[in-house]
C-alpha cells in the first residue's frame, strides 16, 4: 500500500489550523462575534471586517451572509465546518462567526489565500 506524502496537503492543513487558531485568539480578546443575529448586527454597524460561514451552512444562510456582506463591503469566505468553526473558538457547533479587529481578520485572510493557493496546485 502506498503513502501519499503530499507537501500541499501538508501546507495546506497548517493553513486550516493557522486560520482556526487565529479565529480562537479572536475569541479570547473579545474580538469576535457568533450567531447570526450578533453577525448580522455587527455587519450593519460596520463593526464586522471578516465573516466566516461554515461550508455546511444551509444554502438560506450561505446566501443571507453573502447578500449583507456584499452591500455593507465586509469580506466573506465560506470554510471549514460548523464543527471545526465552534470548536474552534471553544463553542459548540457555529455556523457563521465574525472577526470586529482588522489586524485579526487580515491574518486569518492571509492564511485562508494560501490555503486556496495551495488547494489549486495539481
Amino acid at each position: 500500500m502506498w503513502k501519499t506524502n503530499s507537501t500541499a496537503a501538508k501546507m495546506g492543513r497548517r493553513m486550516n489550523n493557522k486560520a482556526l487558531n487565529y479565529l480562537g485568539l479572536a475569541m479570547r480578546a473579545g474580538k469576535l462575534v457568533s450567531g447570526d443575529e450578533g453577525v448580522l448586527k455587527a455587519i450593519r454597524s460596520g463593526e464586522a471586517k471578516l465573516v466566516v460561514v461554515a461550508e455546511d451552512a444551509s444554502a438560506g444562510t450561505k446566501k443571507k451572509f453573502r447578500d449583507k456582506c456584499h452591500s455593507y463591503g465586509v469580506f466573506l469566505v465560506e470554510c471549514f465546518g460548523r464543527t471545526q468553526l465552534g470548536s474552534s473558538i471553544g463553542k459548540n457547533d457555529r455556523v457563521v462567526v465574525a472577526v470586529t479587529d482588522a489586524g485579526l481578520a487580515q491574518m486569518i485572510e492571509k492564511c485562508l489565500e494560501k490555503r486556496v493557493e495551495v488547494e489549486n496546485i495539481e
